[in-house]
């Protein structure tokens, strides 16, 4: 039986973990300590006991968390045939991260990488298999979404692409083909956009409840850029939008300092109980 392996169980590595489970695959969840996979436990729990009203399939929560299996450290993921990599967008903690888990891992198995920003050429030259290293952005929550774009390297062979597409469709994904270039497509687009906006609030333009209405009111976007920003992470954002600061050398990409100084404040969004706004811790 094919076993998956998730690095990192934040946000993004919660929803690729729940996402598996519930589509019947056998999970191994793993991040640097006990107290942060309790919480993704939780938070699992809790996610599939609501997902018949917040418009996804009807799951039993006990029986999705009786296929994932948590541990510390990358090593826990050694056996497993496919490991999904959701680790923060920061690139010394992926390099350590890859580096690890290429030194525990069969040469067989796949390496995705879950990145908003980074190069997948960039991760798999870390690593002594570059044709089995294929990059992933995965949409948050990632139960709900769809799709996904789907990043070969400059060395991942057509098999390592093809066998992650037969994972995405058996998890509900379509997987749409895109060529390796920092920012792929979602995110050159969305994170100049966050980060615009970010710069309205910055500079008393408007406030985050107006520029978000506009979005919304104007062009019937469910959820304006700001509200993306804290669902996503305001830490994931200035980290995104840094990553293609430095890969572009172009000052569009320059971040803004509102996203910083919220970043240092510990404001980062919903996952921190405040961001652009304040949520209830229910």
């Amino acid at each position: 039986m094919t076993v998956i392996g998730v690095v990192g169980a934040g946000v993004m590595g919660v929803g690729v973990a729940q996402n598996l489970a519930q589509t019947g695959h056998d999970v191994v969840l793993v991040d640097k300590d006990e107290e942060i996979l309790a919480a993704a436990r939780a938070t699992i729990w809790r996610n599939a006991r609501m997902s018949r009203l917040m418009g996804g399939p009807a799951l039993d929560p006990d029986d999705v968390l009786s296929r994932i299996t948590t541990a510390v450290g990358a090593e826990a993921v050694a056996k497993a045939d496919v490991v999904i990599e959701n680790v923060t967008e920061n690139w010394d903690v992926k390099r350590s991260v890859y580096e690890t888990m290429d030194a525990v891992c069969g040469p067989d198995t796949i390496f995705v990488v879950n990145t908003s920003a980074i190069p997948i050429t960039k991760v798999a030259a870390v690593t002594g298999r570059p044709d089995k290293v294929v990059g992933v952005h995965f949409m948050n929550p990632v139960p709900a979404k769809p799709a996904c774009e789907l990043i070969p390297g400059f060395h991942t062979t057509a098999e390592t692409v093809e066998r992650v597409r037969d994972l995405l469709s058996a998890m509900g994904k379509k997987a749409i083909d895109v060529k390796d270039a920092c920012g792929f497509v979602s995110n050159r687009v969305l994170m100049l956009t966050v980060n615009e906006a970010a710069f309205l609030v910055h500079e008393g333009v408007a406030t985050a409840e107006s520029v978000d209405e506009v979005f919304r009111s104007c062009f019937g976007h469910p959820m304006g850029p700001l509200e993306t920003a804290d669902l996503i992470g305001v830490d994931t954002i200035l980290y995104s939008v840094e990553v293609l600061y430095e890969h572009y050398a172009d000052s569009k990409y320059r971040p803004c300092p509102l996203l910083k100084q919220m970043t240092d404040a510990g404001l980062h969004g919903r996952k921190s109980g405040r961001g652009f706004y304040t949520y209830d811790a229910n």
